[in-house]
């Protein structure tokens, strides 16, 4: 009997130790980050479109969406041509162009995405601003700066010697390969003149 009492006191001495040091130890209960606010984010694509599209209006541009879930959740867009030009599916969040657009014009615009409770208009996420790019497409012919260029040349010049410098500019993009590159060539008086890529 001694031994089992013994044994017994043995198994309880190192759970009466953990009961003691609990005591001590701060509480780290799940409730604690349960009442931490969860972050959440703005996702959507890259928003752009290319200009002067000629498929039937209106054109997809992107998609907003927020990892808020709420089944009462509502996209709104507001900003520059916001319900006019650009509007949004209110619970898709997806964004269409109602007007073909002209890089040249305007090349991009700002809106503002908002997610609201329809039941009582509450924003349930900071707003957050995005772009829409317009992107180019090789449209326009370059143009002469100036109707009339004189150029004059004193008699028996060496072949090379320069004349005159034409200059000529490119509405599309520069930034797009080959959109803006202006090249130059002489149609009347071949026989006498060249002309280089710079004008």
């Amino acid at each position: 009997m001694s031994h089992l009492i013994l044994l017994f006191s043995l198994f309880l001495a190192p759970a009466f130790a953990d009961g003691g040091s609990q005591k001590s130890t701060p509480n780290l209960c799940s409730n604690d980050v349960s009442h931490k606010r969860q972050k959440r984010d703005w996702i959507w694509n890259q928003m752009h479109i290319k200009e002067e599209i000629d498929t039937p209006l209106p054109h997809h541009v992107g998609k907003i969406t927020s990892s808020v879930r709420n089944n009462n959740a509502k996209y709104i867009i507001e900003g520059e041509y916001a319900n006019t030009i650009f509007k949004v599916e209110e619970t898709s969040g997806d964004v269409y162009a109602f007007e073909r657009l002209d890089r040249e014009k305007k090349a991009e615009y700002e809106l503002t995405a908002l997610i609201i409770d329809r039941t009582n208009n509450r924003s349930l996420e900071r707003p957050s601003k995005f772009i829409i790019k317009v992107y180019d497409i090789n449209d326009n012919a370059p143009v002469f700066v100036q109707k009339v260029f004189n150029g004059s040349v004193p008699e028996m010049s060496p072949v090379g010697t320069s004349v005159t410098k034409v200059t000529a500019v490119d509405a599309d993009d520069p930034t797009v390969s080959g959109h803006a590159t202006v090249t130059y060539q002489v149609t009347t008086g071949g026989e006498y003149f060249t002309i280089d890529d710079s004008g």
